[in-house]
């Protein structure tokens, strides 16, 4: 018989009792902390500034020491106790409910009553809170409610500010009846106005204000602000109103009707000419349009625009453009419109002149024909600057013609490219011709261009505006 050695002894022992400890199955328990702990939830909301806020923060700290109970703030979000002034947008109860109900313990929530999702709260969250309303005191509040007018200006203009005002809360005798609506820009003073604030709601009130008291143009920061009011809540007296106010135009595209060339001669004499723009379309008989936004103008505004600008370039029907009474001294760019000899006209290289030089790096050889060129009336003080010939045969015709009248210059374009008359602004035929079509085509632009600059004022060239990236003349 074999003799048990100390060693399986132990090891038998010990087998038994890990079979005694696994049938047993002995449970420890453990009381987490905040069992019996109050919980008490501050709300930190923007509604409990002021007056409220100290006295809910007086009564939240004395439950804590009474019941030595931890203190959450709750409003956007749920966070940890401080002492910081009340900032939060809003005020949820129930995602500090859901996570009081997973600690445990009871709940106690300060609030003055302005909860936003009390309607959503379950009924059994609700049940175990108890509520502590902090009440608020009287007040009376004067606010600017909003401000609207037209935020796209140009020097001369006259800004229209519709701004409405309401008061709130109770007021005192003969206090916050009347205040002074004031606009300022950078601290100066643009207009103001006495208003008479209503019991209670909304009021509008309407402030015209001059650009020509704006002190410099561009991008400006209106601020509209209710003056000696003297109410609880100064924050929202003031409101910003952002505009634009932009130079007087130096070349104005006049076109009637719109069509692809007048935007595209628009984009290309802004890049070119690196001056301010505007261009007019008269979409209906006697109905002009700002080009870029489509509001309604009138035809005494779009003359007064024409008039003080240095180029003015006419697209369209001439019958349409004769009715603008303009008297400006500027330059003229005429586009003689889209009838015409229709055919493959090749241009000519153009003759010796002041310009040569600017349209010397031009293939003339590679440029795609003109698809028509209307007859340009007899003028002996007209110079030609281009001249274009049927399939390269037979007489020459002008298709840029310059020309001066009493100090005003004028140039006339009377070929149409086969560019313009596509929908994409490419010449018809496959993917490959039409990107090499629309490249020479720009050459005879360039030649446009260089057309435009004289009507701008020949070797002379505008200075560049701050910031803007354009293209010379060149």
């Amino acid at each position: 018989m074999r003799r048990l050695t100390p060693a399986l002894a132990l090891l038998r022992v010990t087998g038994v009792a890990a079979l005694a400890l696994l049938l047993w199955n002995p449970a420890v328990r453990r009381d987490l902390p905040g069992g019996d702990q109050p919980l008490i939830l501050l709300d930190a909301s923007l509604s409990m500034a002021g007056a409220p806020w100290r006295a809910a923060l007086d009564t939240a700290r004395a439950l804590a020491r009474a019941q030595h109970g931890v203190i959450w703030r709750f409003g956007d979000r749920v966070t940890a106790f401080d002492t910081a002034p009340p900032g939060d947008g809003a005020s949820r109860l129930g995602p500090a409910l859901d996570a009081a109900a997973a600690r445990g313990g009871p709940v106690i929530v300060v609030t003055d009553g302005d909860v936003g999702d009390a309607a959503d709260l379950p009924a059994d969250l609700r049940a175990r809170a108890r509520l502590i309303v902090v009440p608020r005191p009287d007040f009376f509040d004067a606010f600017v409610a909003s401000v609207s007018g037209s935020r796209r200006l140009t020097t001369g203009d006259t800004l229209t500010l519709e701004v409405t005002v309401g008061t709130a809360g109770k007021r005192e005798s003969g206090n916050g009846k009347r205040a002074m609506l004031a606009v300022s820009l950078a601290g100066r003073r643009l207009a103001s106005r006495a208003v008479a604030l209503p019991d209670s709601g909304t009021v509008s009130t309407v402030l015209p204000i001059p650009v020509s008291r704006f002190p410099f143009p561009g991008w400006s920061a209106l601020d509209v602000r209710l003056e000696g009011v003297g109410d609880a809540e100064p924050r929202d007296d003031a409101r910003q109103f952002v505009v634009q106010v932009s130079a007087p135009p130096a070349a104005v595209v006049l076109a009637a009707p719109p069509d692809w060339e007048s935007r595209f001669l628009a984009r290309v004499l802004g890049d070119v000419a690196r001056v301010p723009l505007k261009l007019f379309v008269e979409t209906e008989p006697g109905r002009w349009r700002d080009g870029g936004t489509l509001a309604p103008v009138a035809a005494a505004e779009v003359a007064r625009a024409a008039a003080g600008a240095r180029l003015v370039a006419l697209l369209g029907a001439p019958a349409r453009l004769a009715t603008l009474r303009m008297s400006g001294e500027g330059g003229v760019l005429v586009f003689a419109g889209q009838e015409g000899r229709e055919g493959d006209w090749y241009v000519d290289p153009p003759p010796a002149s002041p310009l040569a030089g600017r349209l010397a790096g031009i293939v003339w050889d590679s440029l795609p024909p003109v698809a028509a060129v209307a007859d340009l009336p007899a003028d002996s003080a007209a110079v030609p600057m281009l001249a274009a010939r049927l399939a390269r045969r037979g007489a020459s015709h002008p298709i840029v013609m310059l020309s001066e009248h009493a100090g005003t210059r004028r140039v006339t374009r009377a070929g149409v490219p086969e560019s313009d008359r596509q929908p994409g602004g490419f010449p018809p035929g496959g993917a490959g011709s039409g990107k090499r079509g629309a490249g020479r085509a720009d050459d005879l632009r360039d030649a446009q261009r260089s057309a435009a600059g004289v009507a701008l004022g020949g070797e002379r060239r505008p200075p560049p505006l701050p910031g803007h990236r354009g293209r010379d003349l060149e």
